[in-house]
């Protein structure tokens, strides 16, 4: 993975080529004060941002009232358990910064965008960052896929959650990577700008295929129930297929939870505690702070996690 690709996966580059093939989106510019906040854990004076608070809400308007941020690539699904019902839906700038300044992976964004590049040695391209606000969708987590892309061929399907079953997917194995594959050869196949990507997407009950999102092929992208050894060797990836089979053997290999029994805990559980709670029963984060009161105005729900957060209630 060089760090061209890191760079073509940034959203504001591949939005507008697949645009009519995924969800509504607006992307703003980020501020450089409102970078440097969410990098901030020290000063105890609540920043202000008028001109970017109206464009956010314009923005958040326009889509419907509520929606989902995210930055140049990642999104705050680590921080989703400190948000009201453990949502990342916003409908405000607060709800976003809250998520945001919780957020190791939008951290990481902001601060270490090409880590794991093979080409760590040259010069880092230039970034300009952007709030990137999807309209909001009910996405089932048992509809979400990852397909991992080497030399234009979709090489491999893995379940997005493979800590749940879903009965559905064992269910309609063939007619799901059978979706999937037209999806990827009639709309995506040859029209990214690079060769080797990982795509996720999404197939609603209808069996229609959704672009959720593009990452860089490589260790900054997680290979969920492949491994990275497997997706960049040069041998083909295990599957049952039968020998002589052509058709088979040409199918990307489509691998998700077989059963309740191997069931794991969300790997964002490791991001929960105590780093959040303990800046904010502390004080030690208090733009953090700030924000969760902002939020405590307008709900008594939050009011009630914020008491139990730091030991209140």
């Amino acid at each position: 993975m060089k760090k061209e690709q890191v760079v073509n996966c940034q959203f504001s580059v591949w939005y507008p080529i697949f645009k009519k093939h995924t969800i509504k989106s607006l992307i703003l510019p980020l501020p450089q004060n409102v970078i440097d906040y969410l990098l901030d854990d020290g000063t105890l004076v609540a920043p202000e941002f008028p001109e970017f608070n109206s464009k956010v809400l314009k923005a958040i308007n326009t889509l419907g009232g509520c929606v989902f941020p995210k930055l140049n690539w990642s999104a705050p699904r680590d921080a989703n358990w400190i948000a009201l019902n453990s949502s990342l839906q916003c409908q405000s700038l607060s709800d976003i910064f809250l998520l945001f300044k919780s957020s190791d992976f939008i951290t990481h964004d902001l601060t270490q965008p090409f880590l794991h590049s093979s080409d760590e040695d040259s010069p880092n391209p230039a970034i300009n960052y952007e709030l990137v606000l999807r309209k909001w969708s009910e996405l089932l987590p048992g509809g979400e896929f990852r397909c991992f892309i080497k030399e234009n061929k979709l090489i491999g399907i893995s379940q997005r959650d493979y800590t749940q079953y879903y009965h559905h997917i064992s269910k309609q194995e063939a007619q799901i990577c059978h979706s999937i594959q037209e999806f990827f050869s009639q709309h995506v196949q040859y029209q990214f700008l690079d060769e080797d990507f990982v795509l996720d997407v999404y197939r609603d009950s209808w069996g229609k295929v959704w672009l959720i999102d593009l990452n860089p092929f490589g260790e900054v992208t997680d290979s969920l129930l492949f491994t990275w050894e497997e997706l960049t060797s040069g041998n083909s990836l295990s599957a049952n297929q039968e020998e002589g089979d052509t058709a088979q053997q040409e199918a990307p290999v489509f691998r998700y939870t077989t059963s309740d029994v191997t069931v794991q805990p969300s790997p964002c559980l490791s991001y929960r505690i105590p780093r959040d709670f303990v800046d904010l029963s502390t004080g030690e984060d208090a733009y953090k702070l700030i924000d969760f009161l902002k939020l405590v105005r307008t709900s008594a729900v939050v009011f009630t996690q914020f008491k139990i957060a730091t030991g209140l209630l």
